[in-house]
């Protein structure tokens, strides 16, 4: 039996490393580029960061930032219309998971004007054309999707997260530069952090995992315990850069083997109640990390072990489970996390919506552990 991985073409990390995306482009031989970022990110000066090279170097380029957090269908269709108005011949995207899945959608889209109804990429895409070539400058460190084969979007009518996977989107360059994340504001740098923990966990116990994907979320795992407190708390540079590639290490992984239902669970929260992405995966990654441990006792003694926790491997399966859950919350209020799912909205009634809902979406397969709609309903009373 063969197993598939894809990864992007290059990267380049480190401090300053955006320096690197002019000769990129005038290599590349493109001619005009649509900038993708957000609101936030215009407003706070971080997207000017990268407008000054694209001005200094005499680049043409249009901005796109009518972005929400969440991404909804409407912001992949406007952007596609701000692109063919804009008659680019590349995507630059600069900011996290929301301007880069946007981007992804904008680049499907524009290549594959069948689909854009956006609503049939939902799940294992089958698009025929690769997507118009995107650069990737994520300021967070957390998504990975400059480096994913996915992207989410927000379908506001069904109120459901659609998640798109489409080796046709992922980036032909990503720029990693720890200069972009570090003006973070705590709360997001902890999101992030964690939704890269989860990213890392549930691609290393899904079913699908192997050698390769092992590889890359044990060590993303490892870096993510060392130097996440670092990043947030004192905004200590090596830290925000280790977590700048522990986040994209991760991605490597999860993208090749899929997720879990703390994913699927997260995704309802955002639909339903626009909870950010990473608060939602870090509320809930305790609670179905227990329920998991069920059948990964063995995986997360791996972990421990890892993770600077030698002990583990004398460890019955039970204390394993403790240590591995109580070491995931430590870390989540170390930087900052405290909330329950009912701090975001989430009311009892809404449970049996949220857990029918979650049945639907695409990451539950990868689950190590089958979950029923009742078994979603009960995780949900716990997160409460």
């Amino acid at each position: 039996m063969s197993t598939k991985f894809v990864l992007n073409e290059t990267s380049y990390f480190g401090k300053g490393s955006r320096e690197e995306l002019v000769p990129e482009i005038k290599k590349r031989g493109f001619k005009k580029v649509l900038l993708v970022s957000d609101k936030s990110l215009v407003e706070a000066g971080v997207t000017a960061k990268v407008e000054k090279l694209l001005q200094e170097a005499e680049i043409p380029y249009s901005l796109y930032s009518e972005i929400k957090p969440n991404p909804t269908i409407k912001n992949v269709l406007d952007g596609v219309e701000a692109c063919k108005n804009s008659q680019a011949d590349l995507i630059v995207a600069v900011g996290g998971g929301s301007s880069i899945d946007t981007a992804k959608g904008i680049s499907i889209v524009m290549t594959n004007p069948e689909r854009a109804d956006i609503k049939s990429l939902n799940g294992l895409s089958n698009t025929i054309n690769k997507g118009m070539p995107i650069i990737a400058l994520p300021t967070t460190a957390g998504t990975a999707a400059e480096v994913t084969i996915n992207y989410v979007i927000t379908d506001e009518e069904e109120q459901i997260k659609m998640v798109c996977v489409d080796p046709n989107d992922i980036p032909i360059l990503s720029i990693i530069d720890s200069e972009l994340m570090s003006t973070m504001p705590k709360s997001l740098a902890a999101a992030t952090g964690m939704d890269a923990l989860t990213h890392a966990v549930e691609g290393y116990i899904t079913k699908a995992h192997n050698e390769m994907s092992d590889m890359f979320h044990l060590k993303a795992i490892q870096m993510i315990f060392k130097y996440l407190p670092s990043a947030v708390n004192v905004k200590d540079e090596e830290a925000i850069e280790m977590m700048g590639m522990a986040q994209y290490i991760a991605g490597m992984g999860f993208s090749n083997v899929g997720l879990g239902i703390v994913h699927s669970m997260a995704h309802q929260l955002g639909a339903v109640y626009d909870t950010p992405h990473g608060i939602a995966n870090a509320m809930l990654l305790p609670t179905v990390m227990r329920y998991n441990g069920e059948v990964c006792a063995d995986r997360f003694r791996t972990i421990l072990i890892n993770i600077g926790r030698p002990d583990a491997a004398t460890l019955n399966d039970q204390d394993v489970i403790n240590t591995f859950v109580w070491m995931i919350s430590e870390l989540s209020k170390t930087v900052g996390i405290t909330q329950t799912i009912k701090d975001y909205g989430v009311k009892e009634e809404d449970i049996e919506m949220l857990a029918e809902k979650a049945m639907k979406d695409p990451c539950k397969p990868g689950n190590p552990r089958e979950t029923t709609k009742e078994d979603f309903i009960e995780l949900y009373k716990q997160a409460l």
